[in-house]
């Protein structure tokens, strides 16, 4: 009877195979730079829709269908602007479920003809060779995408539908706090938003230890800025928050533990985790969270990072809970 092989032998093998195999994948799901550092790819469908006279793609209600996934944080961020606009009647909502093993989304339903997000993508383009991302702003009409950038169709959003919209009167991009939100946007895009996906996404050592740092770095000064306002740029909701909201609820679910974002749990902020509970409970928010689909999809289907597949039993968030916001940064009457 021949010997078995040593252990040191068979570990030495699985730790190499593996290795290469997640390297390989890696490269394809996640691109990195000489450092390990994630490089998100730039979206490529940028045009816009405009209320302007020879508008390729002027506002019109029922035309436009928005695409999105329901664990995808840039997606949440149209769903949640169409729900505080009261767009839910002049644009309508395909969701897509992840298809790990075919590298994308897919159609519950068949879409334009399409069973896949990659197929909707080469019939509206055939020449196109980016990824197959959501969100997606489609229009029915010509059966094109519009747009599949998460921060400029929630200002299209904002500003372009106001004619069909139940809530017209709410601008959360308003002329007087733009230069404030861009400047939480930027900062919030680069070191949470993408921070997140830099710490799980990082191939190495260092590239990790620089984004967990930068992450971390901000959410204590996003904390200690939000004991003196409601909400990041005054006593008003804007884009910036809910830019910020959609990675915030999904943190403690997913992102701490499958993105090794692990130092701190959002709900030990004092500030941070009551904010969290003040934009969850407002009017409508709630429904455009589905919080099973972030850890089923985020830990289930996210193979090079979770090879198991095993879904975590975590503690409930606690948002409905009362959080007090509503009088922070006013003044105190004078009696």
């Amino acid at each position: 009877m021949s010997k078995s092989l040593p252990p040191k032998f068979i570990i030495s093998l699985g730790r190499y195979i593996w290795t290469t195999m997640w390297k390989i994948m890696m490269s394809q799901m996640a691109p990195s730079s000489k450092s390990g550092e994630y490089l998100r790819p730039q979206s490529q469908s940028r045009n816009t829709i405009s209320n302007e006279s020879g508008s390729l793609y002027p506002a019109e209600s029922g035309r436009y269908n928005l695409i999105v996934g329901m664990s995808c944080p840039w997606a949440h961020r149209t769903l949640i602007v169409r729900t505080l606009k009261g767009l839910e009647d002049a644009i309508s909502v395909t969701i897509v479920d992840p298809a790990p093993t075919e590298g994308g989304w897919k159609f519950k339903q068949t879409e334009a003809g399409c069973d896949t997000l990659a197929q909707l993508y080469q019939l509206s383009d055939p020449n196109y060779e980016g990824r197959y991302t959501v969100p997606v702003l489609w229009d029915k009409k010509t059966k094109k995408i519009v747009n599949n950038e998460s921060s400029e169709i929630i200002v299209m959003l904002n500003s372009e539908f106001n004619s069909f919209a139940t809530n017209p009167s709410l601008d959360l991009y308003p002329e007087d706090l733009k230069d404030k939100i861009d400047t939480w946007n930027e900062k919030t895009y680069h070191n949470v938003n993408n921070g997140v996906y830099r710490c799980g996404f990082a191939s190495t050592q260092q590239a990790y230890e620089i984004a967990c740092n930068s992450l971390f770095t901000t959410l204590d000064e996003l904390d200690e800025a939000l004991a003196k306002t409601r909400y990041l740029c005054g006593d008003r909701l804007t884009l910036a928050d809910v830019r910020l909201f959609t990675t915030l609820i999904r943190f403690d679910l997913a992102y701490y533990g499958i993105f090794k974002c692990s130092r701190r749990r959002i709900q030990d902020y004092t500030n941070l985790g009551a904010y969290l509970k003040d934009i969850y409970q407002l009017p409508g928010i709630a429904d455009t969270c589905n919080l099973e689909a972030v850890k089923q999809e985020y830990y289930g289907m996210l193979f090079p990072l979770n090879p198991g597949g095993i879904i975590p039993l975590t503690p409930d968030l606690d948002l409905l809970s009362p959080h007090d916001r509503e009088n922070i940064g006013r003044k105190s009457e004078v009696v």
